[in-house]
């Protein structure tokens, strides 16, 4: 009987120590066999979106083959997730049970990507690290007022303008959102459903993102957030797709893999926007650091996905990291990725913050792309009221808020058109650099700034109505070499409001017309003469 109980008890000893030898991995798989590009897929508004940009369904919107995941199933103790973008499944399984996987033909490749289980309420309920306040955690230097960080970027005018990101769908990924269900600044987006739609990639099972840190909820109320006494920000207009991707208790890359399949169910859901306000380069397994040579717009698993979705036609933003007063001093991924717009931070006077991440990519790019207020910002985090914090983890979702709210002003401006107005728009666009990049945003330059195109050359005389934004009943309008011309006035939704036949003495003249009757607004203003037609867009505020 006591050899009996002794090895029952061997036995049970065994099988903790094979439990606690469950790592996680990647399995990345060398094929993806044809399937039907199907439509149903993705959702409508998903539809839409990759429509307006010419974004055709290819191999990468097809699920991960069913015959790999059901050839791998016998050695994997726990399937996590499969990601159709990396053609790749996350599981949970023993070292012997790996090299196994590995040997199958079908297999590109297996990398450790967590130690541990992980996944569980458990396992993820402490508060935010102290190591992990580098993506934005910081402690404010400064107290601030939420008008003057909104003037720095237009937002104010922009609300004058009308808009607040209505119709805009945004996805955050961040580290939890502990509280957003019961500050009164978020109360409208239950009232009016704009919570669209949450997603905990931490733990799967888990169908509650209200946890786990505040550091979301202080992005999200830099978007969101409806309090006129306190806090009003850009986007609370805005629909939200809320996930969890950052582990608070752990640094592993299965936290860029976390990214990555955010960033497919987000797409699938139709979002227009990302905000990320995450950055990674050093982790608790130092074989997984990444060093600034990686830092090149391809390298990093989390790169990859951002510049993925890019691809889709969702415009990124991303905080560029806090790295600026430390050795590593440069930016963090997913900062690196290409065609998205990384974030630093300024303080006060308007001079770069010194924890800001600074540039360029290790393939010589400007980054960050843009700078907004990160020094002290006013935010919501806990339910007592606003409270001020610092980082570039709070100065990305500024932009993201600015960027909605362009989104919904033009609605078919691509995702290109929408992020090259962006940076036309920076303080500095002529003479960017590696701390600032492009400069400031400002909602009426990236409104009525005009690219030059190629060929154009600079200087050439061009259409212009002013003053703009209106606030006179006189509008100004240099157009053609004719005496006379013919100007129609469209609303936002493409309605005619007026038709007028204007003349001028000379040539070189402007053209005068009243606008004393016209509401406020923004407006396509056509103006055709007899060699010429030339439509440019009008704010009256």
């Amino acid at each position: 009987m006591v050899k009996f109980s002794t090895a029952i008890v061997l036995l049970f000893w065994l099988t903790i120590v094979n439990g606690l030898a469950q790592d996680r991995y990647a399995v990345h798989y060398k094929y993806k066999p044809n399937g039907v590009f199907s439509e149903s897929l993705l959702s409508e508004k998903s539809i839409t979106r990759r429509s307006r940009d010419n974004v055709l369904l290819d191999s990468t919107d097809l699920p991960v083959a069913t015959k790999y995941i059901e050839a791998i199933r016998p050695y994997v103790n726990r399937f996590i997730y499969h990601s159709k973008w990396l053609n790749a499944s996350i599981i949970q399984a023993s070292e012997e049970a790996i090299k196994d996987i590995s040997s199958l033909d079908f297999v590109n490749e297996v990398n450790l990507v967590a130690k541990g289980e992980g996944g569980t309420l458990e396992r993820s309920t402490k508060n935010y690290k102290a190591k992990k306040k580098k993506k934005g955690n910081s402690s404010a230097t400064a107290p601030s007022d939420f008008e003057f960080q909104n003037s720095i970027l237009g937002i104010s005018a922009m609300h004058e303008a009308g808009y607040t990101g209505e119709g805009v769908f945004v996805a955050i990924f961040d580290a939890g959102f502990l509280n957003v269900d019961k500050i009164p600044a978020f109360d409208h987006l239950f009232a009016e459903q704009k919570i669209y739609a949450t997603k905990d990639f931490v733990v799967p099972d888990s169908d509650n993102v209200y946890r786990a840190d505040t550091h979301g909820t202080g992005t999200l109320s830099l978007m969101a957030a409806y309090d006129p006494e306190n806090l009003i920000a850009g986007a609370y207009g805005a629909s939200y797709i809320l996930c969890i991707t950052e582990d608070v208790d752990s640094e592993y890359r299965i936290e860029e893999y976390n990214w990555v399949k955010a960033a497919e169910y987000a797409d699938s859901l139709g979002v227009d926007l990302i905000n990320s306000s995450l950055g990674y380069n050093y982790f608790d397994d130092e074989g997984m650091n990444y060093s600034k040579e990686d830092l090149d717009g391809q390298t990093a698993i989390i790169t990859k996905g951002a510049n993925m979705a890019a691809e889709k036609g969702i415009l990124v933003v991303s905080s560029a990291g806090n790295e600026g007063n430390i050795s590593w001093k440069t930016i963090t991924v997913p900062s690196d990725a290409k065609n998205i717009l990384s974030v630093g931070a300024i303080n006060s006077n308007l001079n770069k913050a010194g924890f800001s991440s600074i540039g360029p990519s290790a393939d010589n790019r400007i980054k960050p792309e843009l700078v907004a207020y990160g020094s002290g910002v006013t935010l919501w985090r806990q339910e007592e009221g606003t409270s001020s914090s610092s980082g570039t983890s709070f100065s990305a979702p500024q932009v993201a808020a600015l960027a909605a709210g362009l989104r919904e002003a033009n609605p078919n401006w691509t995702n290109d058109k929408l992020r090259e107005q962006i940076l036309l728009s920076g303080s500095q666009f002529t003479q960017p650099d590696n701390e600032l990049g492009y400069g400031v945003p400002d909602f009426t330059r990236a409104m009525f700034g005009k690219l030059i195109e190629d060929g154009e050359p600079e200087g050439e005389s061009t259409t212009r109505v002013y003053p703009n934004p209106l606030t006179k009943d006189e509008l100004l309008i240099e157009f053609g070499t004719s005496i006379n011309c013919t100007m129609k006035l469209f609303a936002s939704d493409g309605k005619l409001v007026s038709e007028l036949e204007l003349e001028r003495s000379k040539s070189n003249f402007p053209y005068s017309a009243s606008m004393e009757v016209l509401n406020p607004g923004i407006y396509l203003v056509e103006l055709q003469d007899d060699s010429s037609v030339s439509t440019v867009k009008l704010w009256k505020k």
